[in-house]
């Protein structure tokens, strides 16, 4: 059974900072892509950052670089989205992805997806 639960969404005030995490629950980790998507209202879904989860290499949108960071525990199994300097742009609710070995920023690619969970960053 394959599953990832997100949390950690929220309210905040623009310039603040939260922190999302993802809990994993698959048999093997190690080989897999871990991803964060976001999709505002009448807008598609964007990437925002992946990890491989084995190696640790890492990849960001130009829009949340320097801002953002994607960041793992392997004794919890799970995924963490550090998010500062928030921005109003940033209101979108957030996706946990996972695919095997892949570094992608395409949704499409991605076989297993979280519940998401609602960040908005009101100015």
């Amino acid at each position: 059974q394959v599953q990832l639960v997100e949390s950690g969404g929220g309210l905040v005030q623009a310039g603040g900072s939260l922190r999302l995490s993802c809990a994993v629950s698959m048999p093997t980790v190690s080989t897999y892509t871990m991803a964060w998507f976001r999709q505002a209202p009448g807008k598609e879904r964007e990437f925002v950052a992946a990890m491989w989860w084995s190696s640790g290499s890492t990849r960001y949108a130009d829009s949340v670089k320097d801002r953002f960071t994607i960041s793992r525990d392997s004794a919890k199994t799970t995924v963490y989205l550090q998010m500062n300097s928030l921005k109003p742009e940033d209101t979108a609710v957030y996706y946990c992805a996972a695919e095997r070995l892949m570094l992608s920023n395409i949704a499409k690619y991605y076989g297993y997806w979280g519940q998401g969970t609602q960040v908005t960053v009101s100015s």
